[in-house]
């Protein structure tokens, strides 16, 4: 159902944008275009003609299969989020030591704030002062 969505809405695209490519600019902020005679196609600001129509249309098609897309895609997702997910083990036999071994993310984060902090590392010796 999926593959026949996406098809659908990728014909909608390329229909689209044929359409818009199609439509003759106003030039407004260009100061070119507009002005088509009286017996002309594109005549007239304020009407809608058959490319807007049209591209009205295949905007409402094209959010309708946008937000069809996105309710398909919500009911086939498995995991809620990437803090539910189990943390990728690594190899059999490398694990370090001090890693945890179950729980999800969160789980994991709480027990490595409840480990003790390592001691602090021991100053190096320092040099006595050098008398003259």
């Amino acid at each position: 159902m999926q593959t026949v969505l996406i098809v659908i809405h990728m014909l909608i695209v390329v229909a689209m944008i044929v359409t818009v490519l199609l439509q003759r600019s106003e030039g407004g902020a260009l100061g070119i275009g507009g002005g088509g005679g009286a017996g002309s196609f594109f005549s007239g600001r304020g009407k809608a003609n058959l490319l807007t129509r049209a591209t009205a249309i295949l905007a409402t098609l094209f959010f309708a299969t946008s937000l069809g897309l996105t309710i398909l895609a919500s009911y086939t997702r498995t995991q809620k989020s990437v803090f539910e997910q189990p943390a990728a083990s690594a190899p059999a036999g490398e694990a370090p030591k001090d890693a945890p071994q179950s729980g999800n993310l969160i789980d994991q984060l709480k027990k490595l704030d409840q480990t003790p902090p390592a001691p602090p590392a021991p100053e190096p010796a320092q040099a006595p002062p050098r008398t003259q």
